[in-house]
């Protein structure tokens, strides 16, 4: 019965590759367990040995100051009649036990737990293998496809999920196809572990250029940044760390053929790889590659990308629905603004053109003008008015001879005559400007001609 307990464990530890200690250790919990299914019995102990097979079952207590539960306690004194070098945490054998008194419900109990507990050790297993394993690419087999992930089987009963989110596009996969993929997580379930994979994360780019390049792998070619939209187009910015190694050449290869075989992996995504460059000026300048940049400038304050292209080159370094300009600006780190030669020379010529206008015309002043003492206005002098020449007098006189004249019969006085009257002719100056009124006739009567 030994040898065949000591055969089943080595069987165990070889099939689900769950380390020996572990097995023996699973055993001793579950049949312990079915033993102190029974009221009273909850000190028993069971221990066997690994070379042998052979089990020991017996009651222990643990050595305590106070006793709080006396089935699995003991104080001190009632342990040194056990033995006489117990101290206060030890664990002191009291009664052996015959095997015996372990009937057929014992037995099945145990062989419940144990199956139990050896499917729970090997999900640990299976969960610490993998999850060290995290952020590496592993290979499967594709299981089964459904609606909203493909089941991969990457052996030992063990399934990955790649979810639709996490699949590219353009590719198609079926049943029994070997894939790729990059290990994103691995999480803990009832039901096991459950390992979750991508093949849009950029990281596993990076597994295949370390697959494919035997100097990343070696680590004299680093790759410093990656930025990818995955089905479509990714780029790669490598940097060497050895001198006089090119490390475009050695990631492109002989005729492109390193590259070539990470592209046919990917489904023909596009990849571009430019050089890495300490000056942010030149990074950004081989990162809208293919197009042909005339400068750069940079602004670290607003981490901003000017770069001027000519107008040719414009469309290019955009891309289609400016793909090439935001994985340039993933790429670097920097929100690239892109304008041609043509359109930054008319900007300059109206702003020349403007400043001199500025130069000529000075711009009306925008805030208030400094105070300034104000002045007591100087009326300018009051002319005295001018003499006016008074001629009432002699417009009554006229006034009387014109009616003198009507009314008397024979008389010829003139007007002229008797308006000097002593005084002398009237100003010439004064009669253009205001003419004398016309003599009213009065009626004739008895005192009139009188």
């Amino acid at each position: 019965m030994s040898r065949d307990f000591v055969g089943a464990l080595l069987q165990l530890n070889a099939e689900k590759q769950v380390p020996r200690e572990q097995l023996i250790r699973t055993v001793e919990e579950a049949i312990q367990s079915a033993y102190r299914r029974v009221a009273g019995d909850e000190d028993i102990h069971v221990r066997i040995d690994a070379e042998t097979g052979k089990i020991r079952v017996f009651r222990a207590r643990r050595v305590v100051s106070e006793i709080e539960d006396p089935l699995t306690e003991i104080n001190v004194a009632d342990a040194r009649v056990y033995d006489p070098n117990a101290t206060i945490g030890d664990l002191v054998e009291t009664e052996q036990l015959d095997q015996e008194a372990f009937g057929r419900i014992h037995a099945q109990t145990a062989k419940q737990v144990v199956l139990q507990r050896l499917r729970e050790a090997e999900r640990d297993v299976v969960f610490d293998q993998f999850a060290s394993r995290s952020g590496e690419m592993i290979t499967g087999t594709v299981n089964r496809v459904e609606p909203r992930a493909i089941i991969l089987d990457v052996g030992k009963n063990v399934e990955a999920i790649l979810a639709t989110t996490e699949q590219s596009p353009s590719e198609h996969y079926r049943i029994g196809q070997n894939v790729k993929a990059f290990v994103l997580e691995v999480r803990r379930t009832t039901r096991g572990p459950q390992i979750y994979v991508s093949r849009t994360h950029k990281g596993f780019l990076r597994r295949l250029f370390e697959l494919e390049v035997p100097e990343i792998h070696a680590g004299t070619v680093e790759i410093r940044a990656i930025a990818r939209e995955a089905g479509s187009r990714s780029k790669v910015a490598v940097g060497s760390r050895q001198e006089g190694l090119d490390p475009v050449g050695a990631t492109v290869g002989q005729r492109g053929a390193r590259i070539q075989a990470v592209v046919a992996e990917l489904g023909g995504e596009k990849i571009d790889v430019i050089p890495w460059h300490d000056d942010p000026a030149v990074f950004v300048a081989n990162a809208l590659s293919p197009a042909q940049v005339l400068n750069v400038t940079i602004d670290e304050e607003h981490r901003i990308a000017n770069v001027v292209v000519p107008e040719r080159m414009l469309s290019l370094a955009i891309g289609r629905e400016g793909q090439n300009a935001r994985l340039a600006a993933k790429l670097t780190g920097w929100r690239i603004d892109i304008r041609s030669d043509v359109s930054v020379a008319e900007a300059a010529r109206v702003a020349a053109a403007a400043s001199v206008e500025a130069a000529v015309v000075p711009p009306a002043p925008t805030g208030p003008s400094p105070r300034r003492a104000e002045a007591t206005p100087v009326e300018p002098p009051v002319e005295p008015p001018a003499p006016v020449k008074r001629a009432t007098r002699t417009r009554k006189v006229a006034g009387k001879a014109a009616d003198a004249a009507a009314t008397s019969e024979g008389s010829a006085v003139p007007v002229a005559a008797e308006a000097t009257n002593g005084t002398g002719p009237a100003p010439a100056d004064h009669a253009a400007e205001k003419p004398a009124p016309k003599p009213r006739a009065r009626p004739k009567s008895a005192e009139g001609v009188s």
